[in-house]
């Protein structure tokens, strides 16, 4: 069968749509809490990068099952994808459960770890003890929406979404202001929202494919699981890690505006515009990984083709807005004028690597499709740990401050880029 653009649309949007209002948990909470002030809207920005640091934990099994997966549903092997989604749920509901006690344990020393001074860090710890308290869900959803998305059934992610997303736009003043429970609601309405589609989903998973709850187990499948996502786990934790280190070392000395500033560009702007990159790369992961279960490589070169060219597009009408529009995008988060004038520095530095990065998560999806996983991390790891060092050498002890640091994450994404692609075009990944 010949993929037409409509059809790789059909199954990519959904998707896109579905991890743009997953993120917009971050704008929605970066707008929310403003009127509590600098230091909560700055604690909010830096918890970001705490919660990609769990996501890229609660990855260890999203990234395995949907490559695994869409290559069972492939050979049309049924007793297989139960058994995958079996080791698959009860894993990362273990995962969750020790990462969130963790997190309650421990977000004093976490908030320190990033470099802020009180108040920020009081405010970002108690941020993250009601996180561990009610967000046991958002660590079990992104393993369901990867089930759901190797089975090509992407509507279905982007209907739990929509779902959750509305929940936490109600829940978030009520929470917050009507019930007083301050930066802690904000993280109360994400978590009460999340669980809602989280039972809805699993409901679904029911009705739409093979699996049944008695089908939840441990074997050795889970193993095999976890050596595919080990390397997205530590390509994504190596990230956080990375954007932590630079708040400590670069981004924090440079002062709260300029804190504010990363928070309202990475998660509200690039908050909005990398999930339309990432979820092509899914969707191409989900028709790369079936493919190759059914043996029909030329498919799975079609998509990346159409792939793209589609995407070229997008990254082209992405840095035009990164650009012209920033002054107006980024005013919407914020009435400080100082932060306002770092936010639009940041967007119109980042506009030169938006195409490079839609480049970057489409070879990411063809190689996480084909579970080449390990290629992921060996291009992104060392090329994200080099952000820290060279951001403190231009920014911090050569002076030029904030856009020195965007700078060297546009050439570092170019790098990314470049090597992410050098490996689909080998051709190794269809082995």
């Amino acid at each position: 069968m010949t993929l037409s653009i409509k059809q790789l649309i059909a199954l990519t949007l959904p998707i896109a749509l579905s991890a743009t209002l997953d993120n917009a948990y971050r704008v929605i909470d970066q707008q929310a809490v403003q009127w509590l002030g600098v230091e909560a809207q700055a604690a909010i920005a830096s918890c970001a990068f705490v919660l990609i640091a769990y996501y890229a934990v609660y990855s260890i099994v999203s990234a395995g099952t949907l490559s695994l997966l869409a290559r069972a549903i492939g050979a049309e092997d049924s007793r297989l994808q139960q058994r995958l989604i079996g080791n698959a749920l009860l894993a990362t509901l273990l995962i969750g459960g020790t990462v969130l006690t963790l997190s309650a344990l421990y977000s004093p020393a976490l908030s320190k770890l990033l470099g802020l001074a009180d108040p920020v860090a009081a405010q970002a710890a108690e941020y993250l003890r009601w996180h561990a308290q009610f967000c046991l869900a958002q660590a079990i959803m992104p393993t369901l929406n990867a089930v759901f998305i190797a089975y090509g059934q992407t509507r279905t992610v982007l209907l739990l979404q929509a779902v959750a997303t509305l929940l936490n736009i109600v829940l978030n003043p009520v929470c917050i202001y009507q019930l007083g429970y301050g930066i802690g609601g904000s993280a109360m309405a994400t978590g009460l929202s999340q669980a809602v589609a989280l039972l809805a989903g699993v409901v679904v998973l029911g009705k739409k494919t093979p699996f049944r709850l008695k089908h939840l187990s441990f074997d050795r499948l889970a193993w095999q699981i976890a050596k595919i996502g080990l390397p997205m786990c530590w390509g994504t934790l190596m990230f956080a890690l990375v954007y932590a280190a630079l708040l400590h070392w670069v981004i924090s000395p440079l002062g709260a505006s300029v804190n504010a500033a990363l928070g309202i560009g990475f998660s509200a702007l690039e908050g909005f515009t990398w999930p339309v990159f990432w979820g092509f790369s899914m969707g191409i992961a989900s028709i790369v990984g079936r493919s190759l279960g059914a043996g029909n490589v030329r498919q799975a070169q079609a998509a990346i083709h159409l792939g793209f060219k589609i995407l070229t597009v997008i990254g082209v009408l992405v840095a035009c807005l990164f650009y012209f529009a920033a002054p107006w995008l980024c005013g919407f988060f914020t009435n400080d004028p100082l932060v306002l004038r770092e936010a639009v520095c940041y967007a119109q530095i980042l506009a030169f690597s938006q195409l490079f990065m839609a480049y970057e998560t489409l070879a990411e999806g063809v190689l996480s499709g084909a579970g080449k996983t390990a290629t992921i991390f060996y291009w992104s790891a060392p090329l994200n740990a080099l952000r820290v060092p060279f951001g403190w050498l231009f920014a911090v002890h050569l002076g030029y401050g904030a856009a020195a640091v965007w700078w060297v994450v546009n050439a570092s994404t170019l790098l990314k880029a470049m090597g992410k692609w050098r490996a689909v075009r080998s051709g190794r990944w269809q082995l």
